[in-house]
């Protein structure tokens, strides 16, 4: 584009002067030939000599900046954003631009330049839009977002607004329909079922010592942390005492080792899965490893945990599931399923005194296998579903 600065003072013209005819001429001839953008020198805007120009060179007025950012209906991977703008603008603009990035370091998103295209280019729809499928969004990640409108030029080229001020929100956990296409992956690794007898918990001698002395001898609740997927409900919200029930596929027990601890207590199965308790499924994952972790919640009925886990989970019967199962009977057996490893957390507090506490047997600890603030392996095909990890 041509650029020919003009300046009024050489004209012998001020700011409210007529255009002289000569020069009227010039500016209608350079429109014509070339499209130039004429700079004049002071600015003109807000001069009557300003819209006389623009409008002879056949450029639409200014859009106003969208303001007041308005993010709504928020989920793992979508969100409703709406602003406001001029009603002249709301029948004029044809494009939305919406420029979104993780929010890094608390560092502010930096757009790109106001007259190119960014990540998003959306034909004007009512407000508030539907944000869905554009991006991968991640569940809990905390983003930042701005928009521009546009006026599409019959050229090709777009007239756009400044962007406007940017705005923070954070996306949400898995839905009940994403942890269920978890389940649905997790159910085809799951394998054939093993009968065992027992619960447990592996830990150093610290802890217990803890529980007695300054627990009264009750296991308590610890918060779960952020281990397997990022989106799982559970993660940083539902407190409980995490319990195993794997078992060594040639002797039917508990295994020799633990990265937990050289320290065992165990419970009687029937203690804690029973027709009173709820069983809700709540993760699925692996650590870069050919193994995979399912993650159960056992909940006494109407209990504080059970209440959270209601309708944010799928709700699995005890006596007919693919992990974790209760047979009933005069004497009830008990089975786990042998492809995956169980995390078990039961959301009430232990007392010692309801187990037994005894060392293991194992001369080494396999720490590779401790799952504490362990990360998803984001590849895996066998336990990612596409809306996040």
């Amino acid at each position: 584009m041509l650029s020919f600065p003009i300046r009024l003072a050489e004209c012998g013209l001020g700011e409210g002067d007529a255009l002289p005819m000569a020069l009227d001429h010039m500016v209608q001839h350079l429109v014509s030939s070339s499209r130039p953008q004429l700079q004049f020198y002071p600015p003109l805007r807000g001069n009557p000599l300003w819209k006389k120009t623009v409008l002879a060179m056949g450029e639409a007025e200014v859009l106003s900046t969208p303001h007041n950012i308005q993010i709504s209906d928020v989920t793992c991977d979508s969100f409703r954003v709406a602003w406001e703008m001029t009603p002249e603008d709301t029948a004029r603009v044809t494009h939305y631009f919406i420029d979104l990035s993780r929010k890094e370091g608390g560092e502010q998103n930096r757009f790109k330049h106001r007259d190119v295209p960014t990540k998003l280019v959306a034909k004007a729809v009512p407000l508030p839009m539907a944000v869905r499928g554009h991006w991968f969004l991640s569940p809990r990640t905390d983003y930042c977002v701005a928009v521009q409108t546009a006026i599409r030029q019959p050229d090709g080229d777009y007239q756009v607004s400044e962007w406007s001020q940017v705005v923070e929100f954070c996306t949400g956990d898995y839905a009940m329909d994403h942890l269920q296409q978890l389940f649905d992956k997790a159910q085809g690794a799951a394998g054939r079922m093993l009968q065992f007898s027992v619960f447990y918990r592996n830990q150093h001698p610290e802890y217990f010592h803890f529980v007695r002395t300054e627990c009264g001898g009750v296991m308590p609740l610890s918060l779960k942390d952020n281990s397997g997927s990022h989106g799982s409900p559970i993660n940083g919200k539902l407190g409980g005492v995490f319990l195993s029930c794997n078992t060594e596929f040639d002797t039917g027990l508990p295994p020799k080792d633990s990265p937990y601890g050289p320290l065992r207590f165990h419970i009687s199965a029937g203690h804690l899965l029973n027709p009173n308790t709820h069983l809700y499924f709540a993760d699925f994952y692996c650590m870069y490893t050919a193994y995979h972790y399912v993650v159960l919640v056992l909940a006494p009925a109407g209990s504080e945990g059970d209440r959270f886990c209601s309708g944010r989970m799928p709700l699995l019967d005890i006596t007919a599931n693919p992990f974790l199962i209760y047979v009933p009977g005069p004497e009830p057996t008990f089975r786990h399923a042998s492809d995956v490893i169980l995390e078990v957390l039961y959301t009430e507090p232990l007392a010692l005194d309801q187990g037994t506490l005894q060392q293991i047997s194992g001369h080494h600890q396999l720490m590779s296998l401790s799952t504490a603030n362990a990360k998803k392996d984001p590849s895996c095909k066998v336990c990612n579903i596409s809306v996040g990890r």
